[in-house]
């Protein structure tokens, strides 16, 4: 069982224009609505890639319904606590002329200590038997930075963790030993607090997190090379070319992708793979997190590994 939380889901508009012109009326030639957020993205894409899994967020207002109703008919099993303020609603603009995304965010309302408390309860109540937990997305105003390592705490033991948080948050829970985290170049400079310029600062970076706690540290590129940095070995992995349609959700997909197969039994390098592939799959489609397992197969193949030798 594969439990994935996080505080900051969103109910997602994507609309796609022919060319996009600031300052002047556009009318999107085709607009979509879907459940999204980080959090939401990693449980749908476990949905599709035929994992067992339990999402658990929180929701309110008019999305908390469109949202459930969504994830039923993925066969997503969503765990929610209600909140008193509405899910924020958040917008991807496309724009085809340019091939340039652009996102208009929605900061996440504050949650209040009864909601946080709700909210950990059914945590716990989720991830009593899991075997892996992803804890993924930024906190809410408010939130304490060790809340996710309150999380971990709440987790048992045999579980390992995969995070996808930055900053404060991340170096929280570094003390509670996690299977890997998974910042990209940017979160990992503001965890360590220094810039990241060169594969050589990542990888020194990265290690430092290993040191501190993590089993394995994950730093993503955008659309580039993504290293993977272990206690003993190091690689650089490659994704495969793909013609992109709508990149958003690419790095929830990875994280999926690592936990289902992770929790399948293959190591650790082969389930980065496998994510991989998943997120190539994901930048294809228009509707983030609605994976395909056939093309993700394909897909891992064209993902080039190269052993960086011993730390």
């Amino acid at each position: 069982m594969i439990v994935a939380a996080g505080l900051t889901p969103a109910w997602q508009q994507i609309l796609v224009f022919d060319a996009l012109r600031l300052g002047e009326v556009n009318r999107a030639r085709q607009a979509v609505w879907c459940a999204s957020g980080k959090v939401l993205n990693v449980g749908v894409a476990l949905a599709h890639l035929g994992a067992a899994a339990r999402t658990v967020t929180l929701l309110g207002g008019p999305p908390r319904a469109a949202i459930k109703r969504e994830f039923a008919e993925h066969g997503a099993e969503l765990y929610a606590a209600e909140t008193k303020t509405a899910t924020r609603v958040c917008t991807t603009v496309l724009d085809r002329a340019t091939r340039q995304t652009t996102e208009l965010v929605e900061n996440a309302a504050p949650a209040g200590v009864e909601e946080l408390a709700a909210f950990k309860a059914i945590y716990r109540q989720a991830a009593a038997d899991a075997d892996i937990v992803v804890l993924t997305g930024s906190l809410t105003a408010g939130a304490p930075s060790d809340t996710f390592a309150d999380l971990l705490a709440d987790t048992p033991k045999a579980c390992r963790a995969i995070l996808d948080v930055r900053g404060p948050e991340l170096v929280a829970a570094l003390v509670r030993r996690p299977l890997l985290v998974k910042p990209n170049r940017e979160e990992l400079g503001a965890t360590v607090g220094r810039t990241i310029a060169t594969d050589e600062d990542c990888i020194a970076a990265a290690r430092e997190l290993c040191r501190r706690g993590a089993e394995w540290t994950l730093v993503t590129h955008g659309g580039g090379a993504t290293l993977l940095v272990g206690e003993s070995q190091e690689f650089r992995m490659v994704p495969p070319r793909v013609d992109a349609v709508n990149p958003i959700a690419s790095g929830d997909c990875l994280a999926a992708g690592v936990a289902s197969a992770y929790a399948s039994g293959r190591p650790m390098v082969e389930a980065v793979r496998y994510g991989m592939a998943a997120a190539a799959n994901n930048v294809e489609a228009l509707l983030p997190a609605r994976l395909n397992r056939t093309r993700i197969d394909q897909l891992a193949v064209e993902v080039r590994i190269e052993a960086l030798g011993d730390l």
